[in-house]
C-alpha cells in the first residue's frame, strides 16, 4: 500500500542512476571509505540499455601498437576532436575494471579454446548488471529502486548537495542530502522505442542545467539505429555484413552501417528499404548468435532467416544514448564544474575518447566503467572532506514540471511535439539550416509552454511531466549546437555546408534553459571563445 509523507535521509555520496556508470561509481565510492545510496528510476540491474543487450567493450591489452592501432581506429571518424591523453586513461582504467569485474565481479567470461584465457572484449548485458548490482550490494551500497529523482538540492552557495524524487512503489516523496552527487542517469533517446531506453529521456541533463552545468558535443547527438521494421533491438555493427535493396531487389548503392546510413535515411524518406546479412560466413553467424541471442529473437519468431532471407528494416534514433553529446566534464574526477556535482556514463560528453562519431558499444560501455570509477573517486573525496548538510539549509533547484498547473497541457502532448522536432530523418540526421532553424524555433516555443503550463500534483506525474521536459530541453542544446557548427564534422553533417571547415576543430558547448547559448572550445587547449 502507499504511503504519505516524505522519506528523509543522508549520505556521504548519492548516486542517480542504476546502469554500469553508476554501479561502477557505487563500488569505488564505497570502496574510497564512502558511504552510498543509489537511486534509479527503474531496477538497479534491468533498467537502461546496456542491461537487455550485449555488447563490446573497449579492452586493449597494454601494447602500445595495439593501444595505437585502437586509438587510430576511429578519430578520423570522429573529426579528429578525440583526446589522446583521455582515450590512454580510458584504456588503462578499462582493462583494469575488467579484469575487476572477473574477479570481485565474478563476472562468468568465456574461455578461448586455443589459449585457454579469458575473453574479456565483451559483456552479456543481463548477466553483467546482476553481477554488477550483486557487488554494489555487498559492498553496502544502499538501493533504492524505482525511485526516480526529480531535482537537485543545492545549498545557499548553489553547491549540489542531494536530491528529490519520488518511490514509486511506495507511492510517496524522498529527499536525500549528501555531500557529493554523481549523475549516471543515461542519455536521452526521446523515447523512440530502441531497447531499454525507456528510462533515457534526459533526466539529468535537465537537472544539470538548472544548477548551472554546461554541455558539450550536443550536435553529435543524431544517432540512428538500423532495426528489423517494428522492431526495438539495435545493434547496428551486425549490418557491417548486411547489403540493402530497394523493394524491387535492386542494391541500394552506397547504403551502409557505419558508412552509408544517410543512404539507407533517404531512401525511406519514399520507400521502404530492405535488408539480407548476407556477408556473413558460418563462423561469423555463430559468433552473431553468441554475442548477442536477442538480436535474433524478432527473426526467429517470424522464421525469417536473416542470412538467407531479405527482411525490412527502419532506423531508430538513439539521441545521446549512442552519440556523444552530454554534461561537460572540467577535470579528471569527471567534475561537472558545479560545485558538488559529477558526471559519468551516458550523461557526460564522450567527445574526449570518441570525438563527433559515436564509439558503438564498445567505446560507451569503456566510457560508463571508466567516468563511473573516476566520478565516484572525486565525489567521493569532495563527500569526505565536507560537511553534509541538514536538509533544512538545503533547496530544491527543479524550475519546471514539478508543480500543479492549471493548465489542460499533458506531457504526452508535449513529448509527441517534442518528437515530430527531434525523430523525423529529414530534420535531425539529414541536417540543414533551414530545417534545423525551424525545427529549434518549434522547440523553443514548446520550452515556453513548459515552462508556464506544464505540471502535475502527484507523484507519476511529475515524472511525465519532467521526462518531457528533458527531451525538449535536450533537443534545444542539440539543435543549437548543430547551428553553431557550421560544417560537416564527425555525426553531424549538413547539407548546406557538405565540407569540414579546418577553423572549426573545436568542441561546440551549450547551456541555458530560458534561453539557450552556445560557446567554442579549443579541440587542443580548452580556452574559451564566445561565438553566440
Amino acid at each position: 500500500m502507499p504511503v504519505s509523507g516524505v522519506w528523509e535521509t543522508s549520505t556521504d555520496v548519492l548516486i542517480v542512476g542504476g546502469g554500469p556508470a553508476a554501479t561502477w561509481a557505487a563500488v569505488h565510492a564505497r570502496q574510497a571509505g564512502a558511504d552510498v545510496v543509489l537511486v534509479d528510476k527503474g531496477y538497479c540491474g534491468t533498467s537502461g540499455a546496456t542491461a537487455p543487450a550485449g555488447t563490446g567493450v573497449w579492452y586493449v591489452a597494454p601494447d602500445p601498437v595495439k593501444r595505437a592501432e585502437a586509438k587510430a581506429s576511429r578519430e578520423a571518424l570522429g573529426g579528429y576532436l578525440a583526446d589522446h591523453e583521455w582515450m590512454d586513461r580510458v584504456l588503462d582504467q578499462t582493462y583494469t575494471n575488467m579484469d575487476r569485474l572477473a574477479v570481485e565481479g565474478k563476472y562468468p567470461f568465456p574461455i578461448d579454446p586455443d589459449t585457454g584465457q579469458q575473453l574479456r572484449n565483451g559483456v552479456q548485458g543481463p548477466e553483467y548488471m546482476r553481477r554488477m548490482r550483486a557487488w554494489v550490494k555487498r559492498l553496502g551500497v544502499q538501493i533504492l529502486d524505482h525511485s526516480p529523482a526529480l531535482e537537485l538540492l543545492v545549498d545557499a552557495d548553489g553547491a549540489v548537495r542531494g536530491a528529490a524524487g519520488y518511490q514509486r512503489q511506495l507511492g510517496r516523496d524522498y529527499r536525500i542530502s549528501a555531500g557529493a552527487v554523481v549523475l549516471a542517469s543515461g542519455g536521452c533517446a526521446f523515447l523512440s522505442r530502441a531497447l531499454g531506453t525507456n528510462v533515457n529521456t534526459g533526466d539529468g541533463a535537465l537537472m544539470a542545467a538548472e544548477v548551472g552545468a554546461h554541455f558539450s558535443g550536443m550536435e553529435f547527438s543524431n544517432a540512428y539505429a538500423i532495426v528489423p521494421k517494428g522492431a526495438t533491438v539495435t545493434k547496428t555493427a551486425y549490418y557491417g555484413y548486411a547489403t540493402f535493396f530497394h523493394a524491387d531487389g535492386r542494391v541500394i548503392d552506397g547504403a551502409g552501417s557505419l558508412k552509408g546510413r544517410s543512404v539507407i535515411a533517404r531512401t525511406l524518406l519514399s520507400e521502404p528499404v530492405f535488408a539480407q546479412i548476407d556477408r556473413a560466413d558460418e563462423h561469423v553467424q555463430r559468433q552473431m548468435r553468441l554475442g548477442q541471442p536477442n538480436f535474433f529473437l524478432p527473426f526467429d519468431r517470424q522464421r525469417i532467416n536473416p542470412f538467407t532471407d531479405r527482411f525490412e528494416v527502419d532506423l531508430l534514433a538513439e539521441g545521446t544514448v549512442r552519440g556523444t553529446g552530454g554534461i561537460n566534464i572540467v577535470d579528471s574526477h569527471c567534475w561537472s564544474g558545479v560545485p558538488g556535482l559529477f558526471a559519468a556514463g551516458d550523461a557526460a560528453t564522450r567527445e574526449r575518447i570518441c570525438g563527433g562519431f559515436t564509439g558503438g558499444g564498445s567505446h560507451n560501455s569503456a566510457w560508463a566503467m571508466s567516468s563511473g570509477t573516476w566520478a565516484g573517486r572525486g565525489a567521493a573525496r569532495e563527500a569526505l572532506s565536507t560537511r553534509v548538510p541538514a536538509l533544512s539549509e538545503l533547496r530544491g533547484a527543479g524550475r519546471v514540471a514539478l508543480w500543479p498547473s492549471k493548465s489542460e497541457l499533458t506531457a504526452a502532448e508535449v513529448i509527441t511535439s517534442a518528437q515530430d522536432e527531434l525523430i523525423p530523418f529529414e530534420k535531425n540526421y539529414l541536417r540543414h539550416g533551414t530545417r534545423l532553424t525551424a525545427a529549434a524555433d518549434q522547440l523553443n516555443l514548446l520550452w515556453d509552454n513548459v515552462e508556464h503550463d506544464l505540471g502535475a500534483s502527484d507523484g507519476d506525474g511529475r515524472i511525465r511531466a519532467r521526462q518531457a521536459a528533458a527531451i525538449t530541453a535536450v533537443g534545444r542544446w542539440m539543435y543549437a549546437s548543430s547551428l553553431a557548427r557550421t560544417e560537416s564534422r564527425g555525426m553531424s553533417k549538413r547539407d548546406d555546408y557538405p565540407d569540414a571547415d579546418p577553423q572549426q576543430h573545436h568542441h561546440v558547448l551549450s547551456g541555458g534553459l530560458d534561453s539557450v547559448w552556445t560557446w567554442t572550445s579549443d579541440a587542443a587547449v580548452g580556452n574559451l571563445a564566445a561565438v553566440s
